[in-house]
């Protein structure tokens, strides 16, 4: 899935992320990860702190999302209509 990523600058991941291979992949895209990296991991890596503790507040769309019944249980067979759907959810707490 890395590979099929949109153009992007960065790509916030969590410590589950935090490997050579992803990071070497995402750089060879030319996205910057930040990803923080593991507790046991003897080489420090660089990442934007400021830029991870951002990261929550996708997480709480999807959350939100996932309230939605409809969503959550994935009633609609088209995907057409569960994409809609999603775009539907997430445009409501901006509105």
């Amino acid at each position: 899935m890395l590979k099929d990523l949109p153009p992007a600058a960065t790509v916030i991941g969590d410590k589950g992320y935090a490997s050579d291979k992803i990071r070497k992949m995402l750089s060879q895209q030319g996205i910057s990860p930040c990803i923080p990296p593991r507790r046991c991991c003897k080489k420090p890596v660089h990442y934007s702190k400021r830029l991870y503790r951002k990261g929550h507040k996708i997480e709480n769309l999807f959350s939100r999302q996932k309230d939605w019944r409809p969503i959550a249980t994935r009633y609609d067979r088209c995907t057409h209509v569960f994409r809609s759907a999603i775009l539907l959810t997430a445009t409501v707490p901006f509105w």
